[in-house]
């Protein structure tokens, strides 16, 4: 059993192909399934079971593949500290985040961070979902990851950053664009909006905070991420209930685009998702309180 045979198997455990992980590997799926025969031989049992569609890991494969995930993730974590050891100011930092993040959220402390640790190595990944980020996290192929908070995750810390109140994007010519706040139940019980992307953590919040008001929004357009919703709402598409994110302009403001508050839903919290903060290597820990001091700075 070794190190490389146990990598395998986890790849295929979530993949639940042998062919992906071999077209991955840039190997034969022959090579790959000696990886988990050598395994099934030391263990004496079957690890996976094959399907029309694939495998999945049978009841004691699924318990192989927990031990040896966290383990690898263990191996990992110390192999990149022992480098940042050696390296001393210098290192990696993997980030799970995406272009509206980065723009909304890090950009100052992006310049920052590149001005103080010239010699960092800065990633950032796009993860469609967040138990990718989650899963990345778990493995050790990320360092941090930002989310929208949600109900605790087994083997994942969670550490709130900001809480973004929820506003109505109207354009400036709206009949609601004049309004000092709007009444989700009174005022969007009948109207049509664009919605956030249907799977994500920030639509699953909204939908329960109306829910909470006994409200259920309506929607007739889809977006993959908030500033396309933005975007379409300055252009007269439809109208975009969305968290009110930093940088954009304020009520009143000048412009095409209007933000009114929504103030009786309950905000959104977002934040750092991390395998362990203690285990963080310095280089990741600097940026993560970086992006912080820069929200609070923002805050005050």
């Amino acid at each position: 059993m070794t190190l490389d045979d146990l990598r395998v198997f986890v790849a295929v455990c979530r993949a639940g192909s042998l062919s992906s992980v071999a077209r991955e590997l840039g190997c034969t799926q022959s090579a790959v399934s000696q990886h988990v025969k050598r395994l099934e031989r030391e263990t004496g049992v079957a690890l996976l079971e094959r399907q029309p569609r694939g495998v999945v890991p049978t009841q004691a494969g699924r318990v192989l593949e927990a031990a040896a995930a966290e383990g690898i993730s263990g191996l990992d974590l110390a192999i990149r500290q022992l480098r940042d050891l050696v390296d001393g100011a210098s290192g990696h930092v993997r980030v799970a985040t995406g272009a509206t993040t980065v723009r909304h959220f890090m950009s100052e402390a992006v310049v920052a961070y590149r001005r103080r640790h010239p010699q960092v190595n800065l990633e950032f990944r796009t993860v469609s979902s967040g138990r990718g980020s989650f899963d990345a996290l778990t493995d050790g192929t990320l360092d941090l990851a930002w989310i929208t908070l949600g109900p605790p995750v087994r083997g994942i810390e969670q550490r709130p950053v900001v809480e973004l109140p929820w506003v109505l994007a109207v354009r400036a010519d709206d009949p609601l664009a004049r309004r000092p706040y709007v009444d989700v139940g009174a005022d969007l019980r009948d109207v049509r909006l664009i919605r956030l992307p249907p799977n994500s953590a920030s639509a699953a919040h909204l939908d329960a905070a109306c829910a909470e008001l006994g409200v259920r929004l309506a929607h007739d357009t889809s977006v993959a991420d908030w500033d396309t919703a933005l975007l379409l709402a300055e252009l007269g598409v439809g109208r975009a209930v969305l968290p009110a994110l930093p940088g954009l302009p304020v009520p009143g403001s000048e412009g095409d685009l209007r933000l009114i508050p929504l103030p009786a839903l309950r905000p959104l919290p977002v934040g750092w998702a991390v395998r362990r903060w203690d285990a963080l290597s310095p280089p990741a820990r600097a940026f993560a309180h970086l992006v912080e001091s820069h929200r609070r700075a923002a805050r005050g």
